[in-house]
């Protein structure tokens, strides 16, 4: 690895304002917010052996095609040692995490959680593990006839379709994708021409955070929030404040409005079909109550919705559903007299445009609205040491079999790309 320069200092909050500008050329974020917590995420990345916490980063979307995937391009060309996989098996990810550990990015992570989850055990129990320092994978070496503890610390990205398990997004910062909409519009990002110039805003990430590490291992951020929110945004919180200018607040922003969404797990074909029935029962109105949209929702025998529970879709899971769009019920005064709970036309235009027939009148689209003290790490963990205390350091490991395990079919051996290599 390649010795960070100092000899002209690097302006750590207009590295990031740069940064920042780039991902945006190449990609829509649901928000500023969103936006400002992914540069964070990609700057922590250079400086994982100061924290004790390793955050994890999924990019989600209800649907296809709403930029996840280009997302992680950027995130692969700009984060430290980018460790790219869709298809690997467990032991060749388990021994690329070395004590100087890459940053695992997963695309189509869906699958690893979907109905062949049994199969990704492994995978799933490092991802979870991994969070946290000192959690290593235990195994028998019975060549040697001794057991051996193998890292699992490591920062990773996880892009998919729908909710990742609980296990995962409480230790995330989560990024909802959303279709872009008419009139939205990016830059084409080419591998092959636009990734160079990526790569080095990650070498000047790296030389900037990993002359500091020192200062960094002994941040202790206030933060906004606590718990595990606190552990998994903290080395966020400690880049932010090491940059300055105006990153600290904007950090702090962005940690209360994402911890602030509500994250549903819900099937995502349902959330399509349900946009265009609804659409479709709210006729030429611009008001309707829960209990008619239910009815006209649950009366209709070729859709799905009957059948969804003893008596039909109802207005708790009518919520769930439609919430992964921002779109919620309220108390509405009706024309015709009284109030009741209901929903409106124009909390649905946005997702309609988004997500519908773009030659559809109701797909016109509107302007996405965002949502809108605690402890020290020393107060947290106290005051013993941590870093380097207890981690691994024999970096031989054996395989998780007593066969050592080919590369799955299709996939190269892992190359963890050095930052030296771009400088």
């Amino acid at each position: 690895m390649a010795t960070p320069t100092t000899s002209v200092p690097i302006d750590g909050a207009a590295l990031l304002d740069t940064v920042h500008a780039a991902m945006t050329k190449y990609v829509i974020l649901p928000s500023e917010h969103a936006t400002d917590a992914v540069v964070l995420w990609i700057a922590a990345s250079h400086a994982q052996p100061a924290w004790a916490h390793a955050p994890r980063l999924v990019i989600r979307a209800p649907e296809k095609r709403c930029g996840k995937s280009r997302l992680l391009d950027v995130v692969e060309a700009t984060c430290y040692s980018p460790l790219l996989t869709v298809n690997a098996s467990p032991s060749a990810v388990y021994r690329s995490i070395t004590e100087d550990p890459p940053t695992m990015l997963v695309d189509e992570a869906d699958t690893i959680f979907g109905p062949n989850a049994s199969a990704n055990e492994d995978l799933r129990g490092l991802l979870n593990a991994g969070h946290q320092r000192n959690r290593p994978a235990i195994r028998y070496d019975a060549a040697n006839s001794r057991v051996e503890t193998i890292p699992t610390f490591a920062m990773a990205a996880l892009a998919g379709i729908g909710a990742m398990p609980d296990t995962i997004e409480d230790r995330a910062v989560v990024i909802r994708m959303r279709r872009r909409a008419p009139g939205e519009s990016v830059s084409p990002y080419r591998h092959r021409r636009d990734r160079p110039g990526l790569n080095k805003l990650a070498s000047q990430l790296y030389s900037w955070l990993r002359a500091d590490l020192a200062v960094l291992e002994k941040a202790e951020p206030v933060m906004p929030v606590e718990d595990r929110a606190a552990d998994t945004w903290e080395p966020l919180m400690a880049v932010a404040d090491h940059a300055g200018g105006r990153w600290p607040d904007r950090a702090r922003a962005a940690v209360l409005a994402l911890t602030a969404e509500a994250e549903e797990n819900s099937e995502n074909t349902l959330r399509t079909r349900l946009l265009q029935d609804c659409r479709a029962a709210f006729a030429d109105g611009t008001l309707i109550r829960t209990a008619t949209l239910l009815e006209r929702l649950n009366a209709d025998p070729e859709a799905p919705w009957s059948e969804i529970g003893p008596n039909g879709l109802s207005a708790v899971k009518l919520g769930k559903l439609l919430a992964e769009f921002d779109i919620r019920p309220a108390t509405l005064r009706f024309p015709e007299g009284g109030q009741a709970k209901g929903y409106q036309s124009t909390d649905f235009a946005d997702a309609w445009s988004r997500y519908l027939a773009p030659d559809d009148p109701a797909a016109g689209g509107e302007p996405y609205q965002p949502y809108q003290p605690s402890q020290t790490r020393s107060e947290r963990y106290g005051s013993e040491p941590w870093y380097g205390s207890s981690r691994t350091t024999n970096t031989s490991r054996t395989a998780l079999t007593s066969v050592a395990t080919a590369g799955t079919a299709g996939t190269a051996t892992p190359l963890n790309r050095g930052i030296e290599e771009v400088a």
